[in-house]
């Protein structure tokens, strides 16, 4: 943090710019994938009386909900980039850095659990809409929303695709908050009171005690007297 604050204003510009770039990049695809799995597949899985489905539709609208906070965090960051003397602005952007990270660790977690069930059951829940409940219905063709064959496998693709999305989110957010922490001057009063520490106790160290003093003195006055 020390190390970013030693950049100059157009150095910071650069940084932000290319950090509210890269936030508006994966924040549109990690949307564009949370809405494929919704439209292709959980819009007929969801069912609130299913605690896998529940689960599945929760995740996938906080991971969309994270991505529309990436990339505001993004558009603000490039808006900053423009203008660093706005404090209003700079405040904005820590406060939607710091609430991507948080909810881009949330989503991190909920898709795992998500894909770790999704395995588990061998997408039972997946393919609830395609099977048939009623063994006196079997003669009965039962038309499929989707394709059963390529569900399973497109569906984790998609979630794993968002996994990943995720985790940049989270690291590129975090830098932007470092960097959003400079602007403000926070880390560099913590780093300008840690050396004013270190200097008083180099100080303390290198200055004579009062027995050394005392003992010059009398050191002084003994060769005076011999004189």
């Amino acid at each position: 943090m020390c190390r970013v604050g030693h950049l100059d204003p157009g150095s910071h510009q650069r940084v932000l710019m290319k950090m509210g770039l890269i936030l508006l990049i994966i924040g549109h695809l990690n949307f564009i994938a949370g809405a494929l799995v919704h439209g292709t597949v959980l819009r007929f899985v969801v069912n609130p009386q299913e605690p896998i489905s529940l689960q599945y539709a929760v995740t996938n609208a906080a991971s969309v909900m994270s991505s529309l906070l990436t990339i505001s965090c993004g558009i603000a960051a490039l808006l900053l980039s423009r203008c660093l003397t706005l404090t209003t602005l700079k405040w904005g952007v820590l406060a939607l850095s710091t609430s991507g990270c948080l909810s881009g660790l949330s989503c991190l977690l909920g898709l795992a659990v998500s894909i770790g069930m999704t395995l588990g059951n061998q997408g039972q829940a997946l393919l609830a809409p395609c099977t048939i409940a009623n063994v006196a219905l079997a003669p009965v063709p039962r038309e499929c929303p989707y394709d059963p064959t390529r569900v399973y496998s497109s569906t984790l693709s998609l979630w794993a695709i968002s996994f990943l999305l995720n985790s940049m989110e989270i690291i590129f957010s975090i830098r932007c908050l470092l960097l959003t922490l400079s602007l403000l001057h926070l880390g560099r009063c913590c780093c300008e009171t840690h050396r004013r520490k270190v200097s008083l106790q180099v100080v303390s160290a290198e200055s004579p005690s009062p027995r050394q003093c005392f003992g010059l003195l009398r050191l002084n006055n003994a060769e005076t007297a011999w004189l």
